[in-house]
């Protein structure tokens, strides 16, 4: 057999064995090493093409005719078989991720109201239902509106710095919702207006106080009417409408005497203890009432402040802390657990 017979018959073997290793490579990976087994610098190849210096000058175009012909022969069956192997493997991750659309979806986890938060709108939303119209004021308050239009004369203890957060310019962070009272009405009479008048202020107030019923920041909801003929009877009838819509139940209530600065008569507001009904437990040291807020009628002082004549117009006013009731209608034992930021009690008292 001449020199040139043999390097056919190798090249027609390698022809036959690379296409055959082709057909039957079952990956990617796989295919490139075959590709580089046979086409590669050092490959199978290339080892054949090392004959070609023994032939005849004249015969040497031949193989490389052949040569180039088995390249592109073997480079289309390669890149046939990688498409195909493409393919199973885009099937392959298809199947792998199928989502089955008949499975319930997977619910995210989402943020909840805060329970001071929903506590304030719930009340916000009782008030509402009776007419009253919703108010706020600034957080950062000048002592007139804070203390001396409410009748809290300069040596009242509540003015001390040890119970309020001053400024150096003599502003203030409000103690008390009440502010809001006096900026209602004077905003009434510079419009022109005359009673009557019924808001509710909710809002955040600051005082100098931290234990397990007492924060430097909590919040406070104002409620206060005033028009002809307002009397005590009005204010029980709005806080006994207010209690048992709240606490989802209906409450006995009582109004015992008490002092505020702002208010004549003032009374302190109890009710029912809603954890025995009345008949007597520790939260209400077996009395079977708890307290709840302070209320009474506007002080005549309170209403010649802001222009309005005490001889013609009379009205109600009380305070209530959110917090404070949000603790009884949930049983929750310690106030500083609403500012704690532990997710675990937010997602329980959320809503």
């Amino acid at each position: 057999m001449s020199e040139l017979e043999s390097l056919n018959e190798q090249l027609d073997r390698l022809r036959e064995q690379a296409l055959q290793d082709f057909a039957a490579a079952a990956g990617l990976d796989e295919l490139e090493q075959l590709r580089v087994r046979y086409l590669g610098k050092k490959g199978k190849l290339t080892e054949v093409l090392k004959g070609v210096g023994r032939l005849a000058p004249e015969q040497r175009p031949l193989i490389g005719k052949v040569v180039n012909e088995i390249k592109q022969l073997l480079a289309e069956a390669l890149a046939g078989r990688e498409r195909e192997l493409q393919a199973v493997a885009e099937q392959q991750r298809i199947e792998a991720e199928r989502i089955d659309v008949t499975l319930p979806g997977r619910k995210l986890p989402q943020g909840a109201i805060h329970p001071v938060q929903q506590g304030l709108e719930e009340m916000t939303a009782i008030f509402r239902q009776l007419g009253f119209t919703v108010a706020e004021g600034p957080e950062i308050e000048d002592e007139f509106h804070n203390f001396d239009a409410l009748n809290i004369q300069p040596e009242h203890p509540a003015r001390a710095m040890h119970d309020t957060f001053f400024f150096a310019d003599g502003h203030l962070l409000r103690t008390h919702t009440s502010p809001v009272q006096i900026r209602a009405m004077q905003s009434l009479i510079k419009r022109g207006g005359t009673p009557p008048v019924a808001v509710v202020a909710p809002g955040r107030v600051y005082r100098c106080d931290y234990d397990m019923t007492h924060s430097p920041m909590f919040h406070q909801v104002e409620v206060f009417q005033v028009g002809r003929d307002i009397s005590m009877a009005h204010l029980k009838g709005v806080l006994k409408f207010f209690l048992s819509s709240y606490f989802g139940k209906a409450l006995p209530i009582r109004l015992r005497p008490s002092y505020f600065p702002f208010t004549e008569p003032s009374a302190e507001v109890d009710i029912g203890c809603v954890f025995c009904d009345g008949k007597g437990c520790r939260v209400c040291k077996q009395t079977g009432w708890l307290e709840v807020l302070g209320s009474g009628m506007i002080h005549p002082n309170v209403l010649q402040a802001v222009g309005i004549d005490h001889r013609e117009y009379s009205g109600f006013a009380f305070g209530l802390g959110v917090e404070r009731l949000v603790m009884l209608k949930h049983g929750i034992p310690d106030l500083r657990l609403f500012f704690e930021n532990d997710v675990r009690f937010l997602r329980r008292m959320g809503s």
